[in-house]
């Protein structure tokens, strides 16, 4: 790819929406295919012009990943132009900061260094980052899988519903049993403790978050994305507000509707947290708002773009952009801190479901009459319909996945999220 006369090649990690996302944005741009790799196939790269993808076994875990990459140094050794890596989930952000040293000398790197990478990933010291910076999260109480499998029962100091997440996201992707969630809301002291046992007798070893669940519904979250240039000042932030998520247990907690909002200090909270621990590259955080104290409370950071994170590049901030303004074009440097969504004229509205999941689902108020407006005036948008990429057999693709969220709203939504 060529920007003014520089050309650089970017590398995406993944096969995902993220990937698929971050490929478009590229592709809107550069008007190229992007090179990817991956362990395995997903549906939201199949039938694709626009992502060469590389299967791989195994290359999502060392040591596969670690022998992969040295090979693929050999590869793009000889490559004048910078060569980007961009992992597009925690797994692949993590892998790439662990062994940022040893790739650096032939890839741009844009991660933070391992032992930060771990303090923010691991959501339990990260809320300790939180305490330090003065960020409010939700009420909190750690569970060992020692005090777990003890004799004694859990304390538990939160009224019912309360919120049970993993505090190891990496570690929670490879451990499965029936009626496994990316996180729990959960009605009852009898299910609190079924699912404690099944988590721990299913491989979880780390810790387990407990919180105070933040009363509303997905309306009342908020999703940041933000881009930290290689001195370590944030150059772009992007709110969003989402006003539906998934409901099926194995995605709860992605987003699927997402309007854009400006928040003056929300922005100047992130920005002065992520500069003050000196971040660089891609961030994205989830945050909810509680009526009760009037305060949006974070859950966690995502050390690399969030998975419905398309909605940036469709409200006109391109995500692909930044890094390659960063270490291509060197043109970050002096440039201003951008604060997206500041002209509700240009606002556009990005949906993972269907328009029609999207108007039955969604709770009633002002801001989906907001997004209905813009559905009307045609300011909308998704990650995976993309014109220029729309081949028969991708057309199917969509069609089939279309389905499948319609299927799983009807299947889901009552008990998840009604």
């Amino acid at each position: 790819m060529e920007t003014n006369g520089a050309k650089f090649t970017p590398v995406l990690l993944g096969s995902d929406f993220n990937v698929y996302g971050m490929a478009r944005s590229f592709y809107d741009l550069y008007h190229e295919p992007v090179q990817a790799f991956a362990s395995i196939q997903l549906a939201p790269t199949r039938y694709t012009k626009i992502v060469n993808l590389e299967l791989i076994p195994g290359f999502d875990e060392d040591p596969v990943w670690i022998e992969t990459m040295r090979k693929l140094k050999e590869r793009y050794a000889n490559h004048p132009e910078p060569v980007i890596l961009i992992g597009c989930g925690d797994g692949y952000a993590e892998l790439i900061s662990k062994h940022k040293a040893e790739l650096e000398d032939v890839f741009i790197c844009p991660y933070v260094d391992y032992d930060l990478l771990r303090q923010l990933n691991n959501k339990e010291s990260f809320y300790k980052v939180c305490d330090k910076y003065g960020l409010p999260y939700p009420h909190t109480r750690i569970i060992t899988k020692a005090e777990a499998t003890g004799d004694a029962p859990i304390e538990q100091p939160f009224g019912y519903p309360v919120a049970l997440k993993p505090a190891n996201s990496v570690e929670w992707l490879d451990v499965h049993f029936e009626g496994r969630k990316k996180a729990f809301r959960i009605q009852s002291e009898a299910e609190f403790k079924d699912i404690v046992h099944k988590i721990y007798t299913n491989g979880y070893t780390s810790d387990l978050i407990l919180q105070d669940f933040i009363p509303g519904d997905d309306s009342n979250m908020r999703v940041v994305n933000a881009y930290v240039d290689q001195d370590h000042h944030v150059k772009m932030m992007c709110l969003g507000h989402p006003l539906l998520e998934d409901c099926a247990p194995s995605a709860i907690g992605n987003y699927v509707a997402i309007i854009p909002e400006y928040n003056e200090t929300i922005y100047h909270d992130i920005q002065n947290f992520l500069e003050a621990i000196d971040f660089t590259g891609y961030a994205n955080f989830d945050m909810k708002y509680d009526v009760r104290d009037h305060s949006f409370k974070l859950f966690e950071i995502n050390l690399r773009q969030g998975r419905s994170s398309f909605f940036v590049t469709l409200n006109g901030y391109n995500l692909a952009d930044w890094v390659v303004k960063d270490y291509v074009k060197h043109s970050l440097k002096d440039a201003p801190t951008v604060y997206g969504n500041q002209d509700e004229q240009q606002h556009a509205l990005w949906l993972g479901v269907p328009v029609k999941v999207f108007k039955r689902y969604t709770r009633e108020n002002a801001d989906k009459e907001r997004a209905l407006k813009l559905i009307a005036a045609g300011q909308y948008g998704t990650t995976y319909r993309y014109q220029p990429d729309l081949s028969l057999k991708r057309r199917l693709l969509i069609k089939w996945m279309e389905h499948n969220y319609t299927v799983n709203f009807k299947k889901y939504f009552a008990e998840n999220k009604g």
